[in-house]
């Protein structure tokens, strides 16, 4: 008896420890951040000599700061999300609510393909379709801001699709049954009812897809992101990003200097995907207020 006692501390010390390690990892990674990059934060690592109010109007270009970086990020992450966000939800709901097993299975199956394919696959695949439309349909193609959006927006698809599926397989099946009882085709079940009772779920894996957005570099690389590119003029455009421009600095800089500025970019990265969880968290406490009857 006295022995499974102490099995059952030592098991529960154990996985606290484990449960302490992730968080550890985390706060040591925010505290190097923050000790090597904050030093960095200010006008001058955002808009080089340019003055802000210039930078932010488009008035002057920025080639010393990370201002272009900071807006194509943001055009790239809107962009993804838009791109994305409408198939996926949709993809989510038809798999929940309506399609048949057999297809279902398939969909599923097509879905686990597509979110176990790394990045690197995923950019090489943007940059084959120019090479195959530039020489077949369209000899103007080229790499873009609106190609690494699309190449991203297939990365990320999958986490959305998941997301959906699994909030709406978790709505009770009494709302189901209320929604039946009241004349609702499965349609109107699904519009009226079941979508924002699975909202919060929802907007969970838009989160998961938008910092997916944010980060990743290996896609971009190959569709259209490159250094000194300024601010994106369209969507057939090249860009720079956030992430690229970290991967950039780490491997070409010439002197401390350049490193710390490194790690005040990726100070900046991380500032920025905290800004967009935060306004996505916000949105999604304001709809589950909405669909509870909260003022």
């Amino acid at each position: 008896m006295r022995r499974g006692v102490l099995v059952q501390i030592s098991m529960r010390w154990l996985l606290r420890a484990c449960a302490l390690i992730p968080c550890a990892a985390v706060l040591f990674l925010l505290g190097f951040l923050t000790v090597k990059g904050a030093p960095q934060l200010g006008s001058h690592l955002l808009f080089g000599d340019v003055p802000s109010l210039d930078a932010l109007l488009g008035r002057r270009p920025v080639w010393d700061g990370l201002w272009p970086a900071c807006a194509g990020t943001l055009y790239l992450v809107g962009l993804t999300m838009a791109l994305a966000l409408f198939p996926g939800v949709g993809c989510g709901l038809y798999l929940a609510e309506f399609a048949p097993a057999r297809q279902a299975g398939r969909i599923r199956l097509a879905m686990d393909v597509l979110a176990g394919t790394p990045s690197i696959v995923m950019g090489l695949f943007g940059f084959t379709l120019i090479l195959f439309l530039r020489h077949s349909v369209w000899p103007g193609a080229n790499t873009s801001l609106l190609l690494s959006a699309c190449c991203l927006a297939l990365l990320v698809l999958p986490v959305i699709v998941t997301a959906t599926c699994e909030a709406l397989e978790a709505v009770p099946d009494s709302l189901r049954l209320t929604g039946a009882a009241l004349g609702f085709t499965r349609r109107q079940l699904a519009r009226r009812i079941l979508l924002p009772a699975a909202g919060p779920g929802i907007w969970g894996g838009v989160l998961l897809a938008t910092g997916r957005a944010a980060e990743d570099t290996a896609v971009i690389m190959l569709t259209g992101v490159v250094a000194n590119a300024g601010l994106p003029g369209g969507l057939a455009d090249k860009f720079e990003a956030l992430p690229f421009s970290i991967y950039y600095t780490a491997a070409q800089y010439q002197n401390t200097d350049e490193l710390l500025r490194g790690f005040g970019a990726a100070l900046v990265l991380l500032l920025l995907s905290s800004a967009l969880l935060f306004c996505a968290r916000r949105m999604e406490k304001r709809f589950r207020q909405r669909w509870q009857g909260v003022a």
